[in-house]
């Protein structure tokens, strides 16, 4: 592990951080980007990076953040504590700035308005990271896996049929049904 990576590392989760508004979903694009760009992982991990943060506890994006850092570094803790430091960096330094000022914030048209403007943004990015997801899950290769589509459309069944039953039932159902079907 070198420090040229750790830096790299740092500055594109850094970048993440900082551009990535609307939550750990709209991480994704700049994961793919990075993906593309570095090839530090397959479509095939994004995917199962996205599904294991989705499942375990706390922010979706700092448990990307972390388990790429991890997995780039060849298991390195330093590699892991690299990425989350650059994810959360930008947010906890806007977030000093925007305490210091926070009254003038709060009652300025202005910055109401930049935060209307956003949410559309935000929405046609969590689209379009949502349509891509789910391209990439239903169609692996170079066409529709109709198994996948057939489990897809069950679970969405049984989740409208079954409308209260806990979230964690639902991923276990679903991470039973990848294992048996191998998907």
């Amino acid at each position: 592990m070198s420090w040229k990576l750790l830096l790299t590392l740092f500055f594109e989760f850094f970048k993440t951080g900082l551009f990535a508004v609307g939550g750990g979903l709209a991480t994704i694009p700049f994961l793919q980007e990075m993906m593309n760009k570095y090839h530090w992982f397959s479509t095939s991990d994004l995917m199962n990076m996205i599904a294991v943060s989705e499942s375990t506890p706390g922010p979706i994006g700092v448990n990307m953040a972390t388990y790429v850092g991890y997995h780039v570094t060849g298991g390195h803790i330093l590699g892991a504590v690299t990425t989350t430091i650059g994810l959360v960096m930008p947010s906890v330094i806007i977030i000093c700035i925007i305490a210091k000022f926070l009254q003038k914030f709060r009652t300025n048209h202005w910055v109401n308005d930049v935060f209307s403007g956003l949410r559309p943004a935000v929405t046609g990015l969590i689209a379009a990271t949502g349509i891509s997801v789910l391209q990439a899950a239903l169609m692996p290769g170079s066409g529709l896996d109709w198994i996948r589509v057939a489990v897809f459309v069950a679970a969405g069944a049984f989740v409208l049929y079954f409308k209260k039953l806990h979230p964690i039932v639902l991923i276990s159902l679903c991470t039973v049904a990848g294992i048996v079907l191998q998907l």
